[in-house]
């Protein structure tokens, strides 16, 4: 990495801690969910951008560890730490568990079997009298909006520095290897099971904390909120747009769509649900390997670019 980028990303990193310090109300409360977001994105980048399996059951990691810190803190009456330890827990036995015998599906075989966890979840937890069935939980309040920020960010930061291990590492070599070649990985030597479950569960563990930190954040909890479905199609999206397989793309769309996503639901409300459907029609034929390499490849083939991959889907 070149020394001037570094400088850049230390620059960002220094705005984006001081926005509880000159930020409103509103843009903290906008940073702590599109940092959450970003945190997601990067959680499916390790099993989606590089280990090339399309998890639709990160929300389910999510909806434990928010479950995790909400029955810690509220039947159990113990530190909001030890929740988000519980609820860690829970997201790695179920990634461990479900990984094994799910893991051996590829394609979009493994999409769907992981598309109905959530709603197969929902209800599970919906009948145990110990999470509030379909009630819910109401978690002790705590009105302190900056250190909910700073829990996102520093979850991001540490979110974004194992991305950044994995390039550099043998397990991430694996893990890019099973993406482009799972039979010749296996061939090499790559205990391909044991590396997806890995990336599986590590995946899941940051969706996990995730969880937990909006649980008490927004201090309320049921079972359709905490496993919802379109929060997975919401990280796929900022991932793919992004750029899925790299350090800092799904960072930059997360932030990005975010962004764009608040501004039409306060000023356009009426086309604001059809944002993330134009935004993957878009991304798939215009930048399929997302913005990050777009802007790569841009500065040398030009408008170029878009045309390759306008006729590559035969449009």
């Amino acid at each position: 990495m070149k020394s001037w980028h570094i400088g850049v990303l230390v620059v960002a990193l220094l705005a984006l801690a001081g926005v509880p310090w000159y930020g409103s109300d509103v843009l903290i409360q906008f940073g702590i969910n599109a940092l959450l977001l970003a945190v997601l994105a990067q959680g499916w980048n390790i099993i989606g951008g590089y280990t090339g399996y399309a998890s639709f059951g990160n929300s389910v990691f999510y909806g434990l560890g928010s479950y995790g810190v909400a029955i810690a803190m509220v039947q159990w009456h113990l530190p909001f730490a030890v929740g988000m330890g519980f609820g860690v827990g829970l997201a790695v036995v179920f990634a461990v568990l479900l990984g094994i015998p799910v893991l051996r599906l590829r394609g979009h075989y493994f999409a769907i079997a992981t598309l109905a966890l959530s709603q197969v979840m929902a209800a599970i937890v919906s009948n145990i009298p110990l999470a509030g069935q379909n009630i819910g939980l109401v978690l002790p309040p705590l009105n302190n909006d900056r250190m909910f920020y700073e829990l996102a960010l520093g979850l991001l930061v540490i979110a974004t520095l194992t991305i950044f291990w994995l390039t550099r590492s043998r397990f991430g070599f694996g893990l890019i290897a099973i993406r482009e070649n799972e039979e010749g990985a296996a061939v090499m030597g790559v205990n391909t099971t044991l590396y997806k479950v890995m990336a599986f569960t590590l995946s899941g563990i940051f969706s996990a904390l995730a969880g937990g930190i909006h649980a008490y954040w927004i201090t309320f909890l049921d079972p359709d909120s905490a496993f919802d479905i379109s929060l997975n199609v919401k990280m796929i999206i900022m991932a793919v747009f992004g750029g899925a397989g790299t350090v800092l793309g799904p960072i930059v769309g997360a932030l990005s769509l975010s962004a764009i996503s608040e501004f039409l639901s306060s000023e356009v409300t009426s086309i604001a649900g059809l944002f993330f459907g134009i935004v993957i029609v878009a991304a798939v034929v215009l930048m399929p390997r997302g913005l990050a390499d777009m802007l790569r490849r841009f500065r040398k083939t030009g408008w170029h670019y878009f045309i390759e991959n306008i006729r590559a889907h035969r449009l």
